[in-house]
């Protein structure tokens, strides 16, 4: 009798289920989902961006799938991304609140905060504090070229050697923009460096892979105390305490009115707010700090480490960009980010690596935020949204060579540089990245210097290269070595 009421208690429950995992009237098609699970069984949870180039094919570049029994749209292309980003930029400007980073972060960013008054006041703020501090002016070039200094003499050391690039890459990103949220840089040998490092890359690997998506999937699972959310919760408690060690320091040390950083820039800003109710609060601040230095690391270095993999295998390439930095740069001591202007093959590479990196496939998750329509499909407020920047960063059609490693896509036939409109590694309207501009900057002064001064080289005994990126929150490309010789002429 008890093993009857069970299981007609479970065949209720999948009925629910089952229900609850029906499309919406007129919502975008997909493949049918399982109860409970969805469709998370068709996608491979080490790497789904195949999954969903397949799903493309057969369902168009608006096409929807479940997530445990969570409906989420799919956009591909440039047409269905700009006419959601840009055309109607409000309707799906929201930030899903209930997913595993969500619950890492305490919500308490801005990056992953929902669309409204918060997420406007911290967004305006961290621009206006940004332009302050030299984003595009002399300042900020300073500390970027204050950075290169360090990674000339770890790659001076190597010379006629191999070495691996990438905490040196990780290092030199995460120092520019921890001199802009902290006013400090660490040695690369630094252990508080190494913490910060390994803490956000142990976080990205779990974050985009099969315990996030279970997470996401299945609530119960939360409440399971299984080791990677043990880690990943305790990786982000480690990160706030060492900014809330930063913050308090500042306390100690700041000059009201005189900001050295972005703490600075916050609590005079948190100072002024003060009592009038507004969203701005240390524990905040702690968060967005994270949020700062997160983004301003992990892509960054991800993208100079993709570009040295191909201008080491590609060394026609490297030597083109080489001639022109010599002609542009003859009797400078150093470029400036105003040089760009004067090299449209140097641009057209740097713009190239960043389309082939890919860093952020999946851009950030949208929702949402209110009933809408797109592409002649309806759909209902609150839904998932998630733009697939892989299907535009390679579409047919709008690249000249959208499937190999080409800087003529980003060259007219004058040999002018020209930036299509499909290229958006870093997503478009009013999400698009927070950090476009420093990462602009720092990918073309770091790379301008260092192949003025070195030849790379892919060594003898590496075997073939392997361009083929490991899947997270950002592509990251397999660990390899470089060879590294002064140049003769410079």
């Amino acid at each position: 009798m008890f093993l009857s009421v069970v299981l007609v208690w479970l065949c209720v429950c999948l009925i629910i289920l089952q229900l609850k995992s029906r499309r919406p009237k007129n919502f975008p098609p997909g493949p049918p989902p399982l109860p409970l699970l969805g469709n998370i069984l068709q996608l491979s949870l080490d790497n789904p961006l195949k999954d969903f180039e397949r799903l493309r094919k057969s369902f168009g570049d608006v096409y929807s799938i479940f997530i445990g029994p969570r409906p989420a749209v799919v956009l591909n292309g440039v047409k269905a991304i700009k006419e959601a980003m840009v055309t109607k930029a409000s309707d799906f400007a929201g930030r899903p609140q209930d997913l595993f980073v969500n619950d890492v972060t305490k919500t308490k960013g801005v990056i992953l905060a929902d669309y409204g008054s918060t997420w406007k006041e911290h967004r305006r703020f961290a621009l206006m504090t940004l332009r302050n501090f030299g984003l595009g002016k002399n300042s900020m070039e300073d500390r970027i070229h204050g950075e290169i200094k360090h990674i000339i003499s770890t790659l001076e050391k190597s010379i006629d050697k191999t070495m691996s690039p990438q905490v040196m890459f990780h290092n030199a990103a995460s120092n520019i923009i921890c001199q802009v949220l902290f006013a400090t840089r660490f040695e690369y040998s630094d252990a508080i460096i190494k913490l910060i490092v390994q803490c956000f890359t142990e976080n990205a690997k779990i974050a985009n892979g099969p315990w996030a998506m279970l997470y996401d999937s299945l609530p119960f699972i939360r409440y399971l105390p299984l080791p990677a959310f043990r880690m990943a919760f305790k990786n982000a408690e480690t990160l706030e305490n060492l900014v809330i060690d930063f913050v308090r320091e500042h306390k100690k040390t700041r000059v009201p009115g005189e900001p050295r950083d972005f703490i600075d820039c916050y609590l005079d800003e948190l100072e002024k707010r003060d009592g009038d109710g507004s969203s701005f609060s240390e524990e905040r601040l702690h968060l967005y700090a994270l949020d700062l230095h997160f983004a301003g690391t992990d892509t960054t270095s991800n993208t100079l480490l993709t570009g040295f993999l191909y201008l080491m295998n590609y060394p026609h390439i490297q030597e083109r960009c080489q001639q022109e930095i010599d002609e542009v740069l003859e009797g400078k001591d150093q470029a400036s980010f105003e040089d760009r202007q004067n090299m449209p093959y140097m641009q057209a590479v740097i713009h190239e690596i960043q389309r082939v990196a890919n860093t952020v496939p999946l851009s950030v998750f949208h929702c949402t935020t209110g009933d809408t329509e797109l592409m002649g499909y309806s759909i209902p407020k609150g839904t998932l949204v998630i733009e697939n920047l892989t299907s535009v960063l390679n579409e047919e059609g709008q690249w000249k060579f959208p499937h190999e490693f080409n800087p003529e896509n980003f060259l007219n036939d004058q040999g002018e540089f020209v930036k299509p409109e499909s290229f958006m590694p870093f997503s478009a309207g009013p999400r698009i990245c927070l950090g476009e501009g420093l990462a602009r900057m720092e990918l073309f002064l770091i790379m301008v210097t260092l192949l003025r001064k070195f030849k790379f080289i892919w060594p003898e005994d590496a075997g073939e290269p392997d361009f083929t990126p490991v899947y997270g929150v950002t592509l990251t490309p397999k660990p390899y070595h470089i060879k590294v010789q002064l140049r003769t002429s410079q």
